[in-house]
Formats: C-alpha cells, structure tokens, sequence
C-alpha cells in the first residue's frame, strides 16, 4: 500500500538530542538526591514524556518531586542544545526527497519541539503539522498521539508510516494500526539497538537517513 504521511518522532530521529537529555535528566535527578546515570536515563525514559518521566521518578522516590523540576529540566536542556544539538546527519536532504506528506508526532511539548527543530533549521519542513504527547491523554506506548495526529492530517492508518527510534514510539505505532520503521542511527543507539526496535514490532530497522526515502517508496 502506498504511503500518503510519514510521523516522524523528534527527538533521536530529526535531532540528534537523546544523549544530550539523558545527561540533563541524570544531573537533575541526581542533585536531588535519585541517583541516576545518563545511561539509566536512556534505558528507562527514552521515546516517553517529561510528564510520565516525573511519575516514575516520584514512585520511585515515594515523595512528589519539587514544583518547578520539569522547568529546571526545560531550562537546562535549552542551554545544552543551544551549544550542541545537530540534526540527525542527511535528514533534511531525506525529508526534502519525500513524496508524500509529513508530519511531527513527539512525547516532547510543543515548545521543545519549535525550539529544537529551529536551532537545526528543520522547523520549516513541518510547521505547523507538529504533534505533542500534551495534546492526548496517554502518551507513547499507548497509540492516543499517533492516532490523533493522523485524525488531524486526514489520513487512515493504514496509509502512515511511522520512524521511530524507542520501544515505547514503536509499541504506540503498532497500537494504532501504522507500518513503523526503527531508525537506529542516533547517537544513543547501542549495540543491539535495532534487535530491540525489531522486537518491539518495527517491521524493519536502518541507521542512515539517506536510505529513508526509498523506504518510504516501497511501501507496506
């Protein structure tokens, strides 16, 4: 079946900021006494929202978190990627080469989601089709985000192609009915990255954008 709209997730597909975050989170979790890795970090909340983030910390630490924790977070990522955050490589040429239409469907709030696609020039390729997990009511794994932005766009699941990098985007493009492909190219993505997407129910897995459009031709 052809293809008439591919959701990409942002974050470790369009930007290479999974690594960046971890580091954010891992700091901040920490100074407030929940000791946590970057890697901890990557293993747990990869693909999930700051909101469902914060609930498994505070289960974890048996008391709420302080009021602004999501803020400090917001605030020290914007100063890491503003020095650091690149594309993911040869994905602009990708999405430009697409033949069909496209759009954003992150765990990340709208506000993260315009600030980093415009520090790497991307937001214009996607403006205004983006879509957070703040605008449903369960977010990634559950299908909610993925199925309304497709409402949104006015195409049947069965027509969207979904890339993404996490277990969680993958389990949520499979609950809604879309073909989903793993990409497995980010920085963060570690031996047996692409196994893991495989067995969460991506139909297939790559590492390099490039290859993206042709994948996208083939079909489901």
């Amino acid at each position: 079946m052809p293809v008439d709209l591919v959701l990409f997730d942002c974050d470790g597909v369009l930007v290479d900021s999974e690594v960046l975050s971890a580091r954010v989170l891992a700091d901040e979790a920490t100074a407030l006494g929940y000791s946590l890795s970057p890697e901890d970090c990557l293993d747990r909340f990869t693909g999930i929202s700051m909101a469902a983030v914060r609930t498994m910390i505070e289960a974890d630490l048996g008391q709420p978190l302080p009021p602004d924790f999501e803020a400090r977070i917001r605030a020290a990522d914007q100063r890491a990627f503003a020095c650091q955050l690149r594309p993911i490589e040869g994905v602009e040429a990708a999405i430009r080469a697409l033949d069909c239409r496209r759009c954003v469907a992150s765990s990340g709030s709208p506000e993260k989601m315009r600030f980093t696609l415009g520090l790497t020039g991307l937001l214009p390729l996607f403006e205004p089709h983006l879509f957070s997990a703040s605008m449903v009511a369960r977010g990634k794994p559950a299908p909610d985000l993925f199925a309304y932005a497709a409402r949104q766009m006015r195409v049947p699941p069965a027509a969207c192609l979904v890339v993404e990098d996490s277990v969680a985007g993958v389990t949520a493009a499979v609950a809604a009915g879309m073909d989903v492909l793993g990409f497995a190219g980010g920085a963060h993505c570690r031996d047996g990255y692409a196994s893991m997407l495989r067995r969460a129910g991506a139909r297939m897995t790559f590492e390099r954008m490039a290859l993206l459009p042709a994948l996208v031709a083939q079909g489901r």
